[in-house]
């Protein structure tokens, strides 16, 4: 990979100050009902700011669209506007229901899917599939408002609008000839049997800042004549300078403003008919006076070319624009479509060195469009705390209730950066410990961008002055499970290997502003100072019994996943410690530290947490005035302690003799106060295993996590066990009753909103942290320990193997069937086997218990990426 075209480019960007591309796939799915746009009292962002305003109403904090490019400030966008001929407004943007209206909350309802990308944006592919009847809005809203949370969300192709093929494929392709030389390819194709109409809008558009911001200068999209260059408009902007849009020729073709319909949205008169909606009543509304005068004016903020196109049954017609900073004669000759396909060969060759070599074509296509929908998560996201909570100069003061409201205490946050976004339609804002794990899969493609946004998350601007990580921007002051410095190390171990560059520096940096974080979780989470731990929400939200960030006064509640989270934090401290002594011996003493720390959270995990009589470890929940009451959820809350394990190679110590003989002295003074270290062992080799569980507990778990009737399932290990289907757990709190019963699907409890699928699935990144510690034991224990893989099968495997079967079965919901199906499409495994179809890919959020099919955000190509690097592991096929 490191003598291929791409990398060459990262080369190249990694010497900018700012080592980002210009132009890249950084606009949102949806920027509406967001938080940042959020200007109401009660903080009800799905209301103040609904999909109904969007056409008509300025955006404050970033911008829109569908298949949609812009520049890393997000100053200019440029994305798709399509029309049926049938539907009432234009497609300009991806339609969803809130979190009120689905049965299941917010849910996306549209099929799109992201094909390519790269890390440079060099190539870049994206697909939508137009109805061409009516898009059924309401439909869609109605079923799904009469449907209960024990009903499955009713999707876009349970609506029947698909049948027949009747739809368009409209597919668009961006392929730079430089950084500010965009060629552009939008086909769109008839997929069914007769000729049908569809209008498509390439648009152009600046974001409105000079709204808001008084010293920001208006830009200018100005048409060309045809002395100067025909079919063109020259964008005029003092942020990004000065741009061309080249279009093919065609008799209609719109500009406007991207001011606000305030007529539409308030009853007050608006200033000229030249608003951002204009274009909706134009072709929608059939006026043509609106349309002679958006044809006629010269200059504004937001321009389309207009092609009101005929496609026969199928068959494809194709549009060409190019956006640049040069003056070109022929925007359109050989050469631009030359572009195209040197283009694609530069990503072919990219990515044929990231798959293995024996992987088949399925394989490295499930590897390749999930990296691509990493790279298309990335992500324009503008947040300023104390602006957003003051107002604007010129704009009516904020209501006094957000004085105390959401996110008031984080006024040093100021964000204004490309982020890596968990679904850029349903969490359209960074989540911390999302943004974690996808690091992991971009540092495989892009390690300098995967530590940048590791390093950023940790940013005076980002990380609070006491030392937390802000949550997401619902309530940056929730708590997300510490697993920043497993990310970190990931990355730099990644990066070692698959581009041979081991970057200290890196880990010095970001281990100086783990610290400051580590310490704010020491201080803040641990009530009773004994090493065990809470922290409520930790992103487990809705596997649990009750609400733990909601606990009623006096109440105290010792989590098992959050005392081993922080187990995990400290090992993986003492990890990177002992991984910059061997080039820094100054962090050898700190390496003690954190060896000592994770030896006393194991010591008090396992005294206080573990049930002999079950073999497992639960949460301790502490009523007031009331005795304490060990929460029996079979979760994976309990599960989490196998996470925290680290191997010392003895042949690898040789600079770290002091480590070692603290380590010595600490285990020798245990055993004389009698408390030896149970979980700390040494091979004959000499080599010293550390984890959170002994042999004799790791045998006692591993037989329930791979037990097909309590976690292992098809797709991987669920979220809950099977065991609670039919014996569901309840416990009494402060005069309530709680309850929770296995579910392998869509959430029935509102607990945490419709959309928290926790009480089954199979949720990708604590799979991947299970494989991934599986090859750690084995790594120490190798072929001397053995389990049975399923339980009770009499299959008895090495922890590596079972390691590999687990990876194996999470591959395979994506991988094609011998009968042509893939688990992840589920009850939609018909539209997906057409030959159109075939090998489209989404990667969601949680996937079924029982069936593997997909469920939750449909986009979730930030953490569920990570299957990217499973496939790494080994090349899988389905026998």
């Amino acid at each position: 990979m490191t003598n291929s075209a791409e990398w060459a480019r990262l080369l190249e960007n990694a010497k900018k100050a700012v080592p980002l591309e210009k132009w890249g796939t950084y606009l949102s799915d949806r920027q509406w009902a967001t938080v940042r746009e959020d200007y109401s009292a009660d903080g009800n962002a799905w209301d103040f700011f609904p999909h109904n305003h969007a056409r008509s109403r300025v955006y404050r904090w970033g911008e829109d669209g569908l298949g949609g490019i812009s520049d890393y400030h997000q100053h200019v966008c440029f994305a798709l506007a399509l029309w049926n001929g049938k539907d009432p407004i234009l497609k300009e943007r991806l339609y969803g229901l809130t979190n009120y209206e689905g049965n299941h909350g917010e849910d996306v309802k549209e099929l799109y899917y992201y094909l390519d990308n790269t890390p440079t944006h060099s190539y870049m592919k994206f697909l939508y599939k137009y109805p061409q009847s009516a898009f059924p809005y309401e439909q869609l809203r109605q079923e799904n408002a009469r449907r209960t949370r024990q009903d499955p969300e009713f999707e876009l192709l349970d609506t029947g609008i698909f049948n027949e093929n009747r739809y368009f494929d409209v597919q668009v392709e961006y392929a730079k000839v430089h950084s500010d030389d965009l060629c552009i390819r939008i086909s769109v194709t008839n997929r069914g049997p007769e000729t049908a109409g569809i209008h498509v809008l390439p648009t152009l558009w600046c974001r409105n800042r000079w709204a808001f911001e008084n010293d920001y200068p208006k830009p200018a999209i100005s048409r060309q004549t045809a002395t100067d260059a025909a079919n063109s408009v020259l964008l005029m902007h003092a942020k990004v300078g000065q741009y061309r849009l080249y279009y093919q020729p065609t008799d209609t073709a719109f500009m406007t403003e991207n001011e606000s319909n305030t007529l539409r949205l308030y009853g007050i008169p608006n200033r000229s008919p030249f608003v951002k909606d204009a274009f909706h009543d134009a072709l929608t509304g059939q006026n043509s006076y609106l349309t002679e005068a958006l044809q006629q004016q010269a200059t504004g903020t937001k321009f389309a070319p207009v092609y009101p196109l005929k496609v026969a049954g199928n068959t494809t017609v194709t549009i060409s624009l190019r956006l640049t900073k040069e003056t070109i004669d022929q925007p359109f000759d050989s050469a631009f479509t030359e572009q195209f396909a040197l283009r694609r060969q530069e990503a072919d060759a990219f990515y044929a060195r990231m798959a293995p070599a024996d992987a088949s074509d399925d394989l490295k296509n499930i590897q390749r469009q999930a990296l691509a929908g990493l790279l298309w998560s990335r992500q324009y996201y503008h947040y300023d705390i104390p602006r957003w909570l003051m107002g604007d100069p010129g704009f009516p003061k904020p209501p006094p209730e957000r004085a105390l409201g959401r996110n008031h205490h984080w006024m040093h946050l100021n964000n204004e950066d490309i982020l890596l976004m968990p679904d850029k339609w349903e969490y359209p804002w960074y989540a911390a410990w999302d943004l974690a794990f996808h690091c992991v899969p971009m540092a495989m493609i892009d390690p300098l961008f995967a530590k940048n946004q590791l390093i950023l998350m940790m940013r005076e601007w980002y990380m609070s002055p006491a030392g937390q990580i802000p949550a997401y921007e619902w309530n940056f002051s929730d708590v997300n499970p510490p697993v920043h410095a497993w990310a970190a190390l990931s990355v730099y171990r990644i990066e070692r290997t698959i581009h041979g560059h081991a970057d200290v520096d890196f880990l010095k940096r970001i281990f100086q502003k783990l610290l400051i974080n580590f310490t704010w979780w020491a201080n803040r989470h641990d009530e009773e100072e004994n090493n065990v731990f809470s922290g409520g929400f930790l992103g487990l939200d809705n596997i649990g019994v009750i609400d733990r960030s909601h606990l009623p006064p006096g109440t105290l509640l010792e989590q098992a996943d959050a005392t081993a989270w922080m187990a995990l934090y400290a090992l993986n401290m003492m990890d990177i410690a002992l991984e910059i002594t061997v080039y820094d011996p100054t962090f050898e003493d700190v390496a003690t530290k954190f060896y000592e720390h994770f030896i006393l959270i194991a010591e008090s995990l396992n005294q206080e947490l573990w049930d002999e009589e079950d073999g497992f470890y639960y949460d301790l929940l502490y009523p007031a005035h009331s005795d304490a009451t060990r929460l029996k959820v079979r979760s994976v809350v309990g599960l989490t302690v196998l996470f925290a394990v680290s191997v010392i190679k003895r042949s690898k110590c040789g600079p770290l003799s002091d480590f070692l003989k603290r380590m010595d002295y600490f285990h020798k003074y245990h055993q004389r106060l009698g408390k030896p270290l149970p979980n700390e062992q040494t091979s004959d080799e000499g080599d010293i295993i550390l984890s959170l569980v002994s042999k004799e507990r790791l045998v006692k778990l591993l037989q329930i996590l791979l037990d097909e009737t309590e976690f292992l399932s098809a797709g991987g290990i669920r979220a809950l066990s099977k065991f609670h289907e039919q014996h569901p757990y309840a416990v009494q709190l402060d005069g309530q009753v709680y309850s929770v019963r296995y579910n392998p699907g869509d959430s029935d409890s509102s607990m945490f909103g419709g959309n928290s699928n926790w009480r089954g699935p199979v949720w990708m990144p604590i799979n991947y942290l299970f494989i991934k510690s599986l090859k750690k034991y084995h790594q120490f224990y190798g072929d001397s320990l053995k389990v049975e893989f399923p339980t009770r099968s009499g299959n008895f495997l090495t922890l590596e193997q079972v390691s590999d079967e687990l990876a194996k079965r999470v591959v395979h919901i994506f991988a094609r069937t011998p009968l042509g199906q893939r688990p992840v499409h589920g009850p939609y495994a018909g539209f997906y086997q057409k030959p159109e179809n075939q090998d489209l890919l989404l990667f969601y959020e949680y996937f079924h218990g029982d069936t593997a099919h997909g469920i939750g955000a449909s986009h979730q190509t930030g953490w569920t990426a990570i299957v990217a690097e499973l496939i790494n592991d080994d090349a899988w096929e389905w026998e």
